[in-house]
């Protein structure tokens, strides 16, 4: 067997393990995490911030399309879920921060492979949806 049919079956054989612990909506952690994070914005801001710490007016250049709204619901709830962290400093008007926490930076690992894929994919995806 090739290294590239080892890892297939390995990664074949942990998809049905994890198959097998069903996809319960109140126990399954994949499932309560992508509840979480995938949401439309979620992953965009988490990419925007592992870049470093950014200013809420830099969080809305980086994902243009986002509004103040919408930007501040999803910045709280990564916030509340440990991902991102807040800074507040107290200056005039205040300067507020926002940066990833160890757990967010966490998420930036597995991340990459999903950029890489999309780059990948992108352009075929598009084609058959066409």
């Amino acid at each position: 067997m090739s290294p590239d049919e080892a890892h297939a079956a390995d990664l074949g054989e942990r998809f049905r393990r994890w198959g097998e612990l069903g996809m319960d909506p109140d126990t399954c952690p994949m499932r309560q995490l992508i509840d979480r994070i995938g949401d439309r914005w979620s992953i965009l801001l988490i990419c925007a911030l592992a870049a470093g710490p950014l200013r809420f007016s830099a969080l809305m250049r980086a994902v243009p399309d986002i509004s103040k709204r919408m930007l501040t619901q999803t910045l709280r709830g990564l916030e509340a879920d440990g991902l991102v962290h807040r800074d507040v400093q107290p200056t005039v008007p205040p300067s507020v921060t926002y940066s990833l926490t160890p757990r967010g930076l966490s998420l930036t690992g597995p991340l990459v492979g999903l950029i890489d894929w999309a780059e990948t994919h992108h352009s075929g995806v598009v084609d058959a949806a066409a």
